[in-house]
């Protein structure tokens, strides 16, 4: 029988197998607050002499018997031809290259968004039709009796049609975590297209978020009708894009 060993020598190999046991993770990092600001409240007690003003260019949609789209007069509409019958926003159109495409408006660039739709259509169809220079989106609802009516942009669902065609049904959601990042990270933002790194698992092209952003005129024609008109800088022979809003 050999010699007991001493508790000394039997401290290396409890100190190797202590070692060697996995540490616990870290606990996750908090999440970051965003930045961007709450939209203001309607501005209400506009002097009746405004009303007037703005009456009298506001822009009326002409009802076609495919799709009930307002009808645009020729030519471009950019910011220095367009009469003051409306108020500014920013809208922006994003989404994976083939996933659907989401509209999101703001009061301005910094603010959170006071509309998110999610369209019936995929965004590299969307990009397609872009190239083809003018896009005219129509968003279509049915009326309801009065006292279940709400107002036209609260509307859960519309039909759409994109120049003309059906293609499906959009849904008004709630700002998602992920269009909230999107919104912050293009909070300096006023116009541009591009593609951000997205979260998806797909690599390569079809996993990166493509946007585009610019400012709008929106225009109310009456609350069953409001038209939001793509602002071009002068000069730009950029696409053309119209998105209408009809309750029929």
């Amino acid at each position: 029988m050999g010699e007991p060993k001493s508790p000394s020598e039997d401290q290396p190999h409890r100190t190797a197998s202590s070692s060697s046991r996995v540490p616990p993770l870290p606990p996750p990092l908090p999440r970051q607050p965003s930045s961007l600001l709450q939209p203001s409240q309607n501005k209400k007690g506009r002097s009746k002499v405004l009303r007037a003003f703005r009456s009298v260019f506001r822009s009326f949609p002409i009802i076609t018997p495919a799709c009930r789209m307002p009808s645009l007069p020729m030519g471009r509409m950019d910011s220095s031809k367009i009469a003051s019958s409306g108020t500014r926003v920013s809208g922006t159109l994003f989404g994976y290259r083939k996933g659907r495409v989401s509209l999101s408006i703001q009061e301005t660039p910094r603010c959170l968004p006071s509309l998110v739709v999610e369209l019936a259509m995929q965004t590299n169809v969307l990009q397609k039709e872009m190239g083809s220079g003018m896009v005219r989106i129509a968003l279509e609802c049915e009326k309801r009796a009065d006292k279940d009516k709400a107002s036209l942009l609260d509307e859960p669902v519309w039909t759409m049609y994109c120049n003309g065609k059906k293609s499906g049904y959009a849904v008004k959601r709630e700002a998602t975590e992920e269009d909230l990042s999107v919104m912050e990270l293009l909070k300096a933002v006023t116009m541009g297209a591009a593609v951000l790194p997205g979260k998806s698992e797909v690599e390569g092209p079809d996993g990166e978020m493509a946007y585009m952003r610019a400012l709008f005129e929106r225009v109310v024609g009456s609350k069953d009708s409001e038209t939001l008109y793509m602002l071009s800088p002068e000069g730009n022979n950029g696409p053309e894009l119209s998105i209408f809003f009809v309750r029929i």
